[in-house]
C-alpha cells in the first residue's frame, strides 16, 4: 500500500509494526518502507462479497497505484484473473460469484500518470574493439540507487566502509566489530578473488563475429495506434 493511499483511507500511523526487511522499486533503488499493517479487506459485487485479512506494506514513493495485491493474497482469495477481459472472479462464502471489473479509463490513466514518472533509463550502445569488429554493450543509467539518509565513512585496517548516520553509536561499533573479525570474509576489490573461475563471474553474448551489428529502423505507426 503506497502511503498516499494510506494517508487518504484516514489510517492511524500507530498499528504499524517495524518491517526488518528490504524492499525495491521497479528501476532497482530501495524503497522507504513505513511498517506493516493487518487490514480487513472486501471484496464486493452487488449483494455479494468477501472479507479476508491481508497484511499491507506501507511504503513511501511516487506512483500513480493505490494498492499492489501479492500473490498470497490472491491465493487467499481463490481468484481466476483475465488480463484479456480486465475481470477477477472469486467465490463467496455463500457460493456466488463474485465478478470484479476493471475500469479501463482508470487503468489507462494509471499507466499514463506512471510513464510521467522520472525513471532510470537503460541505453544500450554497441562500439566495434579493434580490427576483429568485436561489440560490447554499455549500459548507462540516468538515475542511479543512493543510500537514505547521510552515511558515516568508518575506516577498518585501511578499507573503507559506509554506515547510516541513522543507526545508533552501540550498533554501529557492534557492526564495525564484526567486520573487523572477519575482514578477510569481504571481497573489498577485484584482487581479493583470484581462485574464482572468471566464467563464474562474465556474461558472454553469443554473437557471430564476423556480423557487422545494425540499428534496427525506427516503425511509424499511425494516428490510432500511437493514441492506444
Amino acid at each position: 500500500m503506497f502511503w498516499v493511499t494510506f494517508n487518504k483511507l484516514q489510517l492511524s500511523p500507530d498499528p504499524l509494526r517495524p518491517y526488518d526487511g528490504c524492499l525495491f522499486g521497479f528501476v532497482g533503488d530501495q524503497v522507504e518502507v513505513r511498517g506493516h499493517v493487518e487490514l480487513r479487506t472486501t471484496f464486493s459485487y452487488g449483494t455479494s462479497f468477501r472479507t479476508i485479512n491481508i497484511r499491507y506494506l506501507a511504503f513511501n514513493v511516487v506512483s500513480a497505484y493505490n494498492i499492489l495485491l501479492s500473490r498470497p493474497s490472491l491465493n487467499m482469495l481463490d481468484d481466476v484473473a483475465s488480463k484479456r477481459h480486465m475481470k477477477m472472479k472469486l467465490s463467496s462464502l455463500e457460493g456466488r460469484v463474485i465478478v470484479i471489473n476493471s475500469d479501463q479509463k482508470a487503468t489507462r490513466k494509471c499507466y499514463e500518470n506512471s510513464l510521467k514518472n522520472n525513471r532510470g533509463v537503460c541505453v544500450v550502445a554497441a562500439q566495434a574493439q579493434g580490427p576483429d569488429e568485436t561489440t560490447r554493450a554499455e549500459v548507462a543509467s540516468e538515475r542511479r540507487p543512493e543510500p537514505i539518509g547521510e552515511v558515516q565513512e568508518k575506516d577498518i585496517k585501511g578499507k573503507k566502509l559506509k554506515l547510516g548516520s541513522s543507526l545508533g553509536q552501540k550498533m554501529q561499533d557492534q557492526i564495525v566489530e564484526v567486520i573487523a573479525r572477519h575482514l578477510n570474509t569481504f571481497a573489498w576489490t577485484a584482487s581479493d578473488m583470484p581462485d574464482i573461475d572468471p566464467d563464474f563471474l562474465c556474461h558472454k553474448l553469443t554473437m557471430d563475429e564476423k556480423v557487422r551489428p545494425i540499428i534496427q529502423r525506427r516503425r511509424k505507426f499511425n494516428e490510432e495506434t500511437r493514441k492506444f
